[in-house]
């Protein structure tokens, strides 16, 4: 029985810590990609279009658009292959899922950019 706690205080002690985003924030995953013998990182950059499940579990869904082609990929927060995140813009949108974006095509399917508070100096 201690052998169990010892190895889930193991898994615990290595949980990474990554921006908070949003659903609409443009932001960049860099993955590690196992190849053979290989291991490299390949950056996917995207809109987030949704948030799923809460806490550890969660997983959100980012989608980029690959000549005319619509490409989305599901990332688990808790994934090991995960480096790190980027966030390059935060999006203002008024809903929690953007699924719409998928129907909307050109400059229909911008999202405006949400104004940050700026950090002064004094």
């Amino acid at each position: 029985m201690d052998l169990i706690k010892i190895a889930e205080e193991a898994f615990a002690g290595e949980k990474k810590e990554f921006p908070a985003f949003k659903a609409g924030d443009q932001i960049t995953v860099a993955y590690r990609i196992k190849e053979g013998n290989k291991e490299r990182i390949q950056e996917f950059r995207g809109d987030v279009i949704a948030i799923h499940g809460s806490e550890d579990k969660k997983r959100f869904t980012v989608r980029k658009m690959s000549g005319n082609v619509g490409v989305e990929r599901i990332f688990p927060i808790e994934s090991p292959n995960i480096d790190h995140i980027e966030i390059n813009k935060y999006g203002k949108v008024r809903r929690a899922k953007i699924y719409y974006l998928r129907g909307l095509t050109g400059k229909k399917a911008r999202i405006k950019e949400r104004r940050q508070p700026s950090k002064s100096v004094k």
